[in-house]
Formats: structure tokens, C-alpha cells, sequence
């Protein structure tokens, strides 16, 4: 236990402060963030439901890419749908628990997909490093375990995380200044020095961001080497396309998570890190199915199928 923890907290609940007061700009807000959450959902789901449908696409790399999606959808729920609510009526207030359960889930979902862009790039790794053995080596049993691997550190990490975050006295004040429950964010609110906790989400951040950010770079220099073993120019084009999709989103993903989770507590800009949230959260949902389907030419192929003859053959 940390010196000054109590057993509970005199705070039942929080207000999250949003991005305005004003009922006109909420509004505008509320239809801006609508059409970008519908948007990622439908083209997250439409990914998995083209993969799930086209034999083609039964592969290790677009196994992935479906949990990709079911993430990113998961993910995207956790904050927007209640950011929406919060924009159109009056109360703004969220539950210390139901502020809990947020942070948690939210949590452990951005700890899955970090480790989770490390198995992409291994599969990418295998498959142009070990194009021969690609079947052999990410057997439908590998990819399993590695899946169900990433969402269980996850989920175990992000307990920590959380349970020290809100095992913290909130005594007052109780408005969160973000639109939904952020670790950093409502960290700020308790009534004690909070030093110790953010030393140790520092080495967490380093050990579940910046050490898997350093296998896909390692990974990436093993592929970039391969390529240029290449002889042809077509080929290198091709191998260079299927790492490029997995490039583009995890730099979008990892840039602002490292700001917020690996800076100094003094640097803390409530209003700057709403904005750089927006990225990691509802942005990078979006860019995914968008990256992925217009520089993907099998997901092409396959909704070109879907909307030409009804279904794909199974």
C-alpha cells in the first residue's frame, strides 16, 4: 500500500468537462463525432465481414487484421457513444465505478492493440523473410495463442494501471477536464502527492509502449534488408505495399500515445491532450479499415465480389 491511500474515496462520482459549454458548438460536435463513429464501425465491421467471407482472405495476415478491426470497434465504443450522450444533455456526470470500468477496459483494449501491432509485424516479418515456411511457421494454432496472448496482457496490465488510479482519495474537486475517464486526467484529481504512481506508470508505459515499439522497428530493419534482396522491382513494390498499411496506422497509433503516457506530469495540458487523444482513440479507428481496403488489393477484390454477385463462394 502506498502511504496516504485510504480505503475509500469521498468523490461518488465525476463530471467530465468535454470540449465546450456551448449548446451550438456541441451540437455541431455531436454530428462531427457521430459520422466519424458510424463510419469506423461500418468500415471496421465491413473488413471482418469481407474476410469472413471470401476463402481467399482465410490467412494469418487477415486473421489479424479481423482482430484489428474487432479492437479498433471495441476500442472506439468505450468513450464515444458516452461522449455523444454527454454532448446533447445537460449532466455530464459519469459514476466513480462506471469511471473505473472506462479507464479499465479502454486501458487494457490500447495495451492489447500495442503488443497486438507487434504480432502484425512479425507475421509481415515471416511472410517476406519466410515466404516458403509462412504456413509452417504462423500455424492457425500459433496465431490463436498470440491473439488470445495480446487481449490477456492486456486486460492484466490495465488492472494495475487502473487499480492504482482509483485506489487514490478523490476528496474534491470532481471535473475531470476530458470527455471521457483518462488516467492521467483524473489522476490530477486526487488529494495526495501522486509522484510515486506516475513513476510507476512511467516504467509500465516504457515496458508496454516503447519495448514493443522497438520489436517492430527491429522486425521492419529485418524486412527492409530482405527487400533489397529482392531482385525485381514489382516484387519490391508488393512487399513494400503489405508493410506500408501496418506502418502508416501504427506510427497514427503510437506518436500521441507516447505523449501522453510518457511525459512529465508537469507538461500535463488538459486541453491539448484532449485534442492529441482524439488520435490514438477515434481517429486511428477510422484510419485503419480506410488504410487497409485502399491499399489493400484482396480487400478490393473481395467487396468488389460482395457488391457484384450478392456473396462470395464459400
Amino acid at each position: 500500500m502506498f502511504p496516504g491511500w485510504q480505503n475509500q474515496s469521498w468523490v461518488s462520482e465525476f463530471i467530465l468537462l468535454g470540449f465546450s459549454r456551448d449548446p451550438t458548438t456541441n451540437r455541431t460536435l455531436f454530428i462531427a463525432f457521430l459520422l466519424l463513429y458510424l463510419s469506423s464501425v461500418l468500415g471496421n465491421v465491413l473488413i471482418v465481414i469481407l474476410i469472413r467471407l471470401d476463402t481467399h482472405l482465410h490467412t494469418p495476415m487477415y486473421f489479424f487484421l479481423c482482430i484489428l478491426s474487432l479492437m479498433d470497434v471495441a476500442y472506439i465504443t468505450t468513450t464515444v457513444p458516452q461522449m455523444l450522450v454527454h454532448l446533447l444533455t445537460p449532466s455530464q456526470t459519469i459514476t466513480f465505478v462506471g469511471c473505473w470500468l472506462q479507464m479499465y477496459v479502454f486501458c487494457a483494449l490500447g495495451i492489447t492493440e500495442c503488443t497486438f501491432f507487434v504480432v502484425m509485424a512479425y507475421d509481415r516479418y515471416v511472410a517476406i523473410c519466410h515466404p516458403l515456411r509462412y504456413t509452417v511457421i504462423l500455424s492457425w494454432g500459433l496465431c490463436t495463442r498470440l491473439a488470445a496472448g495480446t487481449l490477456a496482457c492486456g486486460f492484466f496490465f490495465s488492472l494495475i494501471h487502473t487499480f492504482l488510479t482509483m485506489r487514490l482519495p478523490y476528496c474534491g474537486p470532481n471535473v475531470v477536464n476530458h470527455y471521457f475517464c483518462e488516467g492521467p486526467s483524473v489522476r490530477s484529481l486526487a488529494c495526495m502527492d501522486t509522484h510515486l504512481i506516475e513513476t510507476v506508470d512511467l516504467v509500465f508505459s516504457i515496458f508496454l509502449i516503447d519495448t514493443p515499439l522497438c520489436v517492430i522497428v527491429a522486425s521492419y530493419v529485418h524486412i527492409a534488408l530482405a527487400i533489397l534482396k529482392i531482385k525485381s522491382i514489382q516484387g519490391r513494390c508488393k512487399a513494400f505495399s503489405t508493410c506500408a498499411s501496418h506502418l502508416t496506422v501504427v506510427t497514427f497509433f503510437y506518436g500521441p500515445a507516447i505523449y501522453i503516457y510518457m511525459r512529465p506530469s508537469s507538461s500535463y495540458s488538459p486541453e491539448r491532450d484532449k485534442l492529441i487523444s482524439l488520435f490514438y482513440n477515434v481517429f486511428t479507428a477510422l484510419l485503419n479499415p480506410v488504410v487497409y481496403s485502399l491499399r489493400n488489393k484482396d480487400i478490393k477484390e473481395a467487396f468488389l465480389k460482395v457488391m457484384g454477385h450478392g456473396r462470395v463462394a464459400r
